[in-house]
């Protein structure tokens, strides 16, 4: 759309970095990408401390950094996507995207430490997903419930883990999204991890032969090869 039209028919347009910002996150297999475009978001972020879009933008990126960089900076990264989630918390408590990312960040920090020190987290996580479910179940094709049976599979049952209420998140997040590689993915997990092996294959397949979404291609790539090599080793056994 040229300038003049979007003028004309009232809407704004991006700033050019945030703009960039956007196409640099797009291509984050590129280390060297996704941290420019965390560049372009802080620089943002200090120009306009108001600015919610940078804010959970740059959770968001410390979650994938977090999963990405090199080992020895993984939980700072993570820290920083903790930190940007509460900052867009703070901007825009009635939207999604702050608990979500934040939660995400503490949930990959959480793992990193292990069960003991891991589990303090469990607490603010959980309410981090609640607050999504309440304000829009929906949301992100249904992340929050995807995100909530992965918590109730990996809290043991003494501190809140139920395999119950895990598989019926899951299952749940696949009404708004039945391809979801991410929660097939999971629910693969679930269910071998319950012996209940011809179950996991057919989601696994599921994830394998699902479509890429152009939004998430790096996300749903790593999970069709993690489905893969979890159908082998059980094949294998």
């Amino acid at each position: 759309m040229l300038p003049a039209l979007a003028q004309d028919a009232g809407l704004e347009r991006k700033p050019a970095t945030l703009a960039e910002a956007d196409r640099l996150y797009a291509d984050r297999t590129s280390l060297a990408s996704a941290r420019r475009a965390v560049q372009l978001w802080s620089e943002e972020l200090s120009r306009n401390p108001s600015s919610f879009d940078a804010a959970w933008k740059l959770a968001r990126a410390g979650y994938w950094l977090g999963g990405h960089a090199p080992a020895s900076e993984r939980r700072g990264e993570l820290e920083k996507g903790i930190e940007a989630g509460r900052k867009a918390i703070a901007l825009q408590p009635n939207k999604p995207e702050g608990y979500f990312w934040m939660a995400a960040s503490m949930g990959a920090l959480a793992e990193s430490y292990g069960l003991r020190q891991g589990l303090k987290y469990r607490t603010p996580i959980r309410q981090a997903l609640e607050t999504v479910l309440r304000i829009d179940p929906a949301w992100q094709q249904g992340s929050a419930d995807r995100a909530l049976g992965r918590w109730y599979f990996r809290v043991p049952r003494l501190f809140g883990g139920s395999r119950k209420e895990a598989e019926a998140h899951l299952r749940t997040s696949l009404r708004y999204n039945p391809n979801s590689t991410a929660s097939h993915f999971f629910l693969a997990e679930l269910l071998l991890d319950d012996d209940r092996k011809d179950e996991a294959k057919i989601e696994l397949q599921k994830v394998i032969d699902s479509l890429v979404d152009p939004d998430w291609a790096p996300e749903d790539q790593e999970f069709k090869q993690k489905a893969r090599t979890l159908k082998s080793q059980i094949a294998g056994r």
